[in-house]
């Protein structure tokens, strides 16, 4: 995410923070959702807080008896789930630390949040973990940088922290105990590199290296209302991914046509109850008000995983990223997919709504979904209410068994988006968030590329759209195979159009289609080498 400036002042806090997972709905009150949610542009309504702190005299005895209780249930826990060795499972112990903390906070009289206010105006954070509602006390001051000695990519935190452009390294050993208050720190988010009070010559050397990077930045900004088009004529069309409404107010200032992927779910994991239609409904609606009249694609709740909904029953599953989630919740769980359908429905009224589909693994799935689309859209003409001025339904090719169905798909859907995240993963049988596979496999290896293009011949055959809203599309190197294979909708992060628009200008995608069809047969681990070296040969931007 890029290298903050060197000089911003070290807050440092004994901070046992981590993700809302497992945090019980009564209990979640006064945790901090009120704020968090305001925050995030929510317009979601959560309950009111308020003398759930007051502690008279003749509760301290009990209180000083409940700490103790809160601290011996997690420390007997923690020591079990140390024990643990699945990443996501581990994840979860931040879950319960995080809750720990909060309550141990209250019982000792505090609020949440307390040392976010004695935080310096600029700030580089450095913590042992943080959750979404945490990293949001701090938000509102100019933390420019967070440094965290566990969580992984896949962390709610970096979510939240993507949104507002703050870089983040995880997994730093000791990093509460080794950084002072005061000193000076250099982040590198792009290399995942932390430098502790560094020499001045490695001062100098890495502003020279910010600086550079604000002269790419403001030569970005130059690009912004100017077409994305290869120098061999090809238009691509580029649309922001987004999360928060916080996200769609960058959209002008980034000159993306549109929201390719609005992932709904985001705006739920800092509260403590799901909203209701009404708060659902008027939360679209300022969704459709902040994109000013661009096309925006709504997708249905991907919960589960590693995105665990606080007040949403579950269970510890081996494998979460293989388990119950997404449509198969929605599914299980018609009345809360319908909710959902019938606030986009209401919210979209007089104008066009487009919702994709997460995790379809079968067409049965999506006729299943389809139905209950039906019977809302057949609910709202009986409401008397507007609709949308058109409907069009689309599926997040995320699941490799979809493969094998494509032409059957594609009679059934408007459109047709790739994620790459999970794709790769299920493909290779490869666990993203396992650190000790993150280099073992790679989106531009010969079987990926393969598959792309089985998808692309099968989308024109079928003349459906065909959009990459995976990470993938937000890097250059890989958004430019993915326009010479044939991609011409690419969906991804805010931060990520500059350079992608800049590389876009400087392609010949007619040539490098033909360098990628010689290399494309290699047996190589990676192409990627190969590319790169395309890339400065052909002055690519990338």
């Amino acid at each position: 995410m890029g290298i903050v400036e060197p000089l911003a002042q070290v807050g440092v806090g004994d901070l046992h923070h981590a993700a809302f997972g497992f945090v019980a709905h009564p209990l979640h009150r006064g945790f901090g959702g009120e704020a968090a949610a305001h925050r995030l542009g929510d317009p979601f309504e959560p309950a009111a807080v308020g003398g759930e702190h007051a502690v008279g005299l003749d509760d301290v005895a009990v209180l000083a008896g409940a700490e103790a209780a809160v601290q011996k249930v997690r420390d007997e826990t923690r020591s079990r789930m140390m024990q643990i060795t699945e990443p996501y499972l581990r994840e979860r112990l931040f879950d319960l630390e995080d809750l720990a903390n909060r309550l141990q906070q209250i019982l000792a009289g505090q609020e949440p949040g307390v040392a976010a206010a004695d935080a310096p105006a600029e700030f580089i954070l450095v913590a042992h973990a943080m959750g979404p509602a945490e990293l949001l006390d701090y938000a509102s001051r100019r933390i420019k940088a967070l440094v965290l000695e566990e969580g992984s990519p896949t962390a709610h935190v970096a979510i939240v922290a993507r949104a507002f452009d703050i870089p983040v390294v995880g997994r730093v050993a000791e990093a509460t105990t080794r950084i002072d208050n005061g000193d000076t720190v250099i982040v590198d988010g792009d290399h995942g590199q932390v430098l502790i009070r560094p020499r001045a010559d490695i001062e100098q050397g890495v502003a020279a290296t910010v600086a550079a990077r604000n002269r790419r930045r403001a030569y970005y900004d130059t690009l912004r209302d100017t077409p994305a088009v290869t120098r061999d004529g090809v238009s691509i069309r580029l649309l922001l991914n987004a999360g928060l409404l916080l996200d769609l107010a960058q959209l002008p200032a980034t000159g993306a046509e549109g929201v390719g992927l609005f992932r709904t779910e985001i705006p739920l994991l800092t509260r403590h109850a799901f909203p209701d239609v009404a708060d659902q409904t008027e939360f679209y609606r300022r969704a459709y008000e902040q994109v000013d009249g661009r096309p925006i694609v709504f997708r249905t709740l991907d919960i589960g995983g590693d995105k665990v909904l606080p007040y949403l029953a579950h269970t510890v599953e081996e494998n979460p990223a293989m388990g119950w989630r997404a449509i198969r919740i929605g599914l299980d769980r018609p009345a809360m997919l319908r909710q959902q359908l019938r606030a986009l429905l209401r919210a979209a009224g007089g104008r066009d709504l487009y919702v994709k589909f997460p995790m379809i693994a079968e067409i049965a799935e999506l006729e299943e979904a389809r139905a209950l689309l039906d019977k809302e859209v057949a609910r709202l003409a009986t409401e008397g209410r507007e609709p949308p001025r058109s409907i069009s339904i689309g599926v997040m090719l995320e699941v490799p068994s979809l493969l094998w169905q494509l032409p059957a798909l594609l009679e059934r859907v408007d459109f047709l988006s790739i994620g790459t995240n999970d794709l790769a993963q299920f493909l290779y049988a490869c666990d993203r968030g396992n650190p000790r596979l993150a280099d073992r496999y790679d989106l531009l290896s010969a079987p990926m590329l393969a598959l792309f293009r089985q998808v692309i011949a099968e989308c024109r055959s079928a003349n459906k759209p065909l959009s990459m809203c995976g990470e993938m599309a937000g890097t250059p190197i890989e958004a430019m195979v993915l326009i010479a294979l044939g991609f011409r909708t690419l969906s991804l992060a805010a931060t990520a159009v500059g350079p992608v628009k800049a590389m876009t200008q400087s392609l010949d995608a007619g040539v490098f289609a033909g360098y990628l069809d010689e290399i494309g047969q290699r047996p190589d681990h990676s192409l990627r080498r190969w590319i790169e070296a395309y890339a400065r040969d052909h002055a690519v931007a990338v």
